[in-house]
Parts: C-alpha cells; structure tokens; sequence
C-alpha cells in the first residue's frame, strides 16, 4: 500500500508553484529609477564602494537632491544644505563664515563638496565617518538649521510630494530619518569631479605637453622632495587620485602656535591632536576659497607663501612644513599647477543644480 505522504509533498509543492506563478504575475514591474544604478569614474580612480544598507538608485538620489536643497530641514525654513554649499565655490561657500538659522555665524568654513564617496572622515575634526551619519550634524546645529528629528519628520509626514515619495524610494510605509540620511548622502556620493586639466594630463600618461611652462614648473615643485633642491612637497599631504591625505591622518600645518579651536581634540580629547585638523582634497581649489578651517586666507597666493614661511611653530606642527622652500617665482608656479585641478564641468552641472 502506497503512502500518502510522498503525494502530500508533491501536492504541497504543485501548490507553492502556482502560488508563486500566480503572485508574479500580478507584481507590477520594478520602476526604472528604483533599480540599483553605477558611478562612473576615470580609470585612474578607485571604483566607488555603495555601502549594503544603502543602494543607489537614480530614485533615491533625486529625492536627496530636492532635500539637499530646500530649506524645509531648518526650524524656521529659511536655510537648506545648498545655502552654505554653493556649486561655484565648489561647494564651499565663498564667505568665511555660513550664515545659519537667524543669521548665526558658524565657527568654521563650509567644506567643498566633492568626490566624497572616498572619504574617511567628514567636517575639519573628523567627527563623522560616514556620509549617512553626517547628515544629522547641520540639522541639529543650533548656529545652522537649529532644528530636530521630530520636526523634521513631522513636515515630511505632512508633506505631499515628500510622504509619497518616501514610500515609493525606500517601499516602507513608514517614514524614518534614516531615509533622509541615506537619500542626501546618495546625493552626495553622486558629485563626483573628475575632468580637470590635471586628470586629462594622467590620462595622457602624465603628458607635459598639456601644461604650460609654468604649470610643469609647479607639477615639479608639487611632487618634489630633493634634498638640497627648492621644492613644496605638497603631495605628502594632498596625494593620491583625490589629491587629498591618502591615509586619512589628520594634520597641524602651524597656522597658530596656539589653537582657541583644537580641532581634531575635540573628538579625540588627545592633547597630540591640538590643531589638527582634516587634509581636504585640493581638487577644484580655485573655486573654493577662503581657505583653512577658519577661512583665514582669501587667495591660494596667501597659502602657498604660508607654506613657503614654515608656518607658525607649535607642538603638534607637522615638520613637513620646515622642509618646504620656495622663491617668489615658484610660489606663482605652485600656484599655476594648483589650477590644473579646477573641473568647471563639475561646478556647471546640472545633476548638481537645485
């Protein structure tokens, strides 16, 4: 007599199928734009990494792109992300200090925004490391947007285009402020800036013949470290395809002998990391001005003879600094090379425009 069980199986398993089959049928198409979606960048950087937990889609950009830029994230509506972060200073802001909440001045220069993807550590002291995680930081800021979670999300909630289309991007009928940080730092992970004069001249094979006598000039002194031989050495501390620090240190380039901002000691409480403050990339370095954390210098003239001086002595400069000797004519060449990085595509394009 043959058991029953075998047939139960087969009958169970016959049931799933149709089940299955019938429920996929019915299952709308997957929208274009909900789709996973690629950064495409120049073969002389490194491929951009998505975090798991956060799939790009051309969706979920375009949603942190509108937060990016509108003003609803402040307490009073008045200040967004793109108000202290303006596409032709490179995403810096051309003022030394942003305006925040009220007119509040914040206590350090706004950083370009670019190639982000690839950074270690956010703001001048490091205290992010993540682009999701950085988000809360302005919103919260009582000199910046001065606002909170819960009004945030209230708004949005309330929100006709932004309700909806949570729940379209991230297919949770919940809204969470854990959306609004991963669809901005999509956004933000998107910006990338890669078609300078210098990255046409490394994709040349480092042809000399795209700069111009004194741009070559400035290349050397850049990437020279002879002893004996004037040189800026820069690429110690802004290396690497970003032109940033490659190893994420954080550096005191002896701007004060002593700091009424001790930068990276503010997170770490380590009395070594006094002045020490995040190597920012160099790239688009024309348009980003005023420079330093503190926008003290208002040209790339002003920085380079500060370099050329060695700085102001203090317990945690970097000695790199000491080493740098430049004439007046090669501080101009430096300055020439520095140029090279300026990408006017980036800071004209559209998909970075509010």
């Amino acid at each position: 007599m043959p058991l029953a069980f075998p047939n139960r199986l087969l009958l169970s398993a016959l049931a799933v199928m149709v089940f299955f089959v019938s429920c996929c049928e019915k299952d709308p198409p997957i929208e274009a734009d909900l789709l996973p979606m690629e950064i495409e960048v120049p073969a002389h950087f490194r491929a951009i990494e998505i975090p798991a937990n956060n799939e790009l889609t051309p969706a979920k950009v375009a949603l942190g792109k509108r937060l990016f830029f509108d003003p609803i994230l402040s307490i009073d509506s008045t200040v967004s992300c793109g108000s202290c972060h303006i596409a032709s200073s490179a995403f810096a802001d051309p003022r030394r200090f942003s305006l925040g909440f009220e007119g509040r001045k914040s206590t350090r220069q706004s950083m370009a925004i670019m190639n982000l993807a690839y950074a270690r550590s956010l703001f001048w002291d490091g205290r992010s490391t993540t682009l999701e995680s950085q988000v809360i930081d302005p919103i919260l800021n009582p000199l910046e947007m001065a606002n909170d979670t819960a009004t945030v999300m209230a708004r949005l909630e309330n929100h006709p285009y932004y309700k909806e289309e949570f729940k379209r991007v991230f297919g949770d009928p919940v809204l969470r402020f854990s959306q609004v940080e991963m669809a901005i730092a999509n956004f933000e992970r998107t910006m990338v800036s890669a078609n300078s004069k210098y990255d046409k001249f490394v994709a040349a094979g480092f042809d000399s013949t795209l700069f111009t006598p004194a741009e070559w000039r400035g290349y050397k002194l850049y990437f020279t470290e002879e002893i004996g031989v004037n040189h800026a050495e820069c690429f110690h501390c802004h290396g690497g395809f970003n032109l940033d620090e490659t190893t994420g240190a954080f550096r005191s380039n002896g701007l004060d002998q002593f700091y009424d901002d001790l930068g990276r000691a503010n997170v770490t409480q380590n009395n070594k990391d006094i002045g020490k403050f995040k190597v920012p990339s160099l790239r688009n370095i024309e348009y980003s001005a005023p420079y330093m954390h503190d926008g003290r210098f208002n040209t790339l003239e002003e920085v380079v003879a500060h370099y050329a001086s060695g700085g102001q002595k203090n317990v945690n400069q970097d000695p790199l600094i000491n080493n740098i000797r430049l004439t007046e004519q090669e501080q101009a060449d430096v300055v020439a090379f520095l140029k090279t990085f300026s990408d006017p595509d980036f800071i004209t394009n559209p998909e970075f425009q509010p």
